[in-house]
């Protein structure tokens, strides 16, 4: 269980514009990390070749003409679970950037948008949104329990009980899998919701439709491998999905 109901704010996580849209509310941290599937890490990656054949073609791979000493940010989507007040991540190009650079720190980000606000003026345009950010400097998880337990945190975040169902890594696998492990202590929340802005003003005598437009994704139906045997039927876990919200925090 989380340490506490609150978050501590520091200088990269005060809210400094629309600070009414913040909050300290760890319950609000949590609840933004469960409804989500995959996060944005940023990261400042150095210039260093990495394997330059084989990620050439990588799509969010390292520059393969990148100097050394160069420095540049990258942005890399990956998934990732939770487990008390770790934020675990799959390493993958971002972990080989890190090697170089012990000590470095990262930014994660997870946003939802629940809609579009459509005002009677485009400058008070919106979008109803959650969206966290966490900073911190990630560990490299080497502790064979510890990356067991952080990959079953990933697995059973995209659907619960897949790592009961599915077979876990073997020894190799597991040597070839990057973890990282990321304190949630850094955070910063910010939540919009409700209508325009503009309700009170001298725009809202004009003749335009002001309002909220809503967006919920949901679970289709499962689709099974085509190779896969037709007496292999779609395990509970997985076909209850079906028809769900796809936000994790309503879901389950």
């Amino acid at each position: 269980m989380p340490e506490s109901s609150d978050l501590s704010a520091t200088e990269r996580t005060r809210h400094r514009r629309l600070p009414e849209q913040g909050s300290t509310d760890r319950q609000d941290l949590d609840d933004i990390l469960a409804a989500g599937v995959v996060c944005h890490l940023g990261v400042i990656a150095d210039g260093r070749p990495i394997n330059a054949r084989a990620d050439r073609a990588r799509p969010g791979s390292p520059r393969a003409d990148a100097q050394p000493g160069e420095v540049y940010p990258m942005v890399l989507p990956t998934v990732y679970g939770v487990d008390g007040d770790i934020l675990y991540l799959h390493g993958s190009v971002a972990s080989r950037s890190l090697f170089t650079a012990p000590r470095t720190t990262i930014c994660v980000t997870v946003t939802h948008v629940d809609g579009l606000v459509l005002a009677r003026s485009v400058f008070e345009h919106a979008v109803n949104y959650r969206s966290a950010m966490i900073y911190g400097t990630p560990r490299l998880v080497t502790d064979r329990d510890e990356k067991l337990a952080g990959l079953r945190a990933l697995a059973d975040h995209i659907v619960p009980g897949q790592w009961d169902y599915a077979r876990r890594p073997n020894e190799q696998e597991l040597a070839k899998t990057t973890l990282l492990a990321l304190p949630l202590a850094e955070a910063s929340v910010k939540i919009r919701t409700g209508p325009p802005d503009d309700g009170d003003t001298p725009d809202a005598a004009l003749p335009v439709w002001a309002g909220v437009v809503p967006l919920a994704a949901t679970w289709q139906a499962p689709e099974p491998d085509p190779v896969l045997p037709a007496a292999i039927p779609v395990p509970p876990h997985v076909a209850t999905l079906a028809g769900r919200p796809a936000d994790r925090s309503r879901s389950f």
